[in-house]
């Protein structure tokens, strides 16, 4: 759901947009661990986006208001599989003495910058409100726009 476009918007501001969303989702998912008591010591991102997007890491470091560090490893599943074979084969005791020995500190690490994260706070608020009306509930719009896109596609 992209709220807000009009035809003055760029496309530079719904790219933003979508990095903003994916923060806010991200975002939403640790809060939503933390509800549940699962504590999150650590956001490392790995994968392509984190070593050649700076601002969406910026960005995502302001809006989750803390941290993130970029994996120093390409190849993240391959460390992850890596790690659960040492310890399946008994070479460590347990996966954080594995990670411990095997991970290599993160390459880059992106801090919040205090005043972008205290502007996303509002703006945070209006994506949860979103989020909890279209997908919890509030509103059943946006699956009936699925079901009559559905229907159109089906020469309905």
């Amino acid at each position: 759901l992209i709220v807000g476009l009009n035809l003055q918007t760029r496309p530079e501001e719904i790219y933003r947009a979508l990095i903003e969303a994916t923060a806010y989702g991200t975002r939403k998912i640790v809060e939503t661990f933390a509800d549940c008591g699962i504590e999150i010591n650590d956001l490392v991102a790995a994968g392509g986006i984190p070593r050649k997007d700076p601002m969406a890491m910026q960005i995502y470091a302001d809006v989750l208001n803390r941290p993130v560090k970029v994996a120093a490893t390409t190849q993240g599943g391959a460390m992850g599989s890596a790690i659960y074979a040492a310890v399946a084969v008994g070479d460590y005791p347990n996966v954080q003495a594995a990670v411990a020995a095997m991970v290599p500190p993160a390459s880059v690490v992106y801090d919040p910058i205090p005043e972008n994260a205290e502007a996303y706070e509002p703006l945070y608020a209006v994506y949860s409100e979103l989020h909890d009306w279209y997908g919890r509930g509030g509103s059943n719009v946006m699956k009936r726009l699925r079901a009559i896109r559905a229907g159109r596609k089906r020469g309905n």
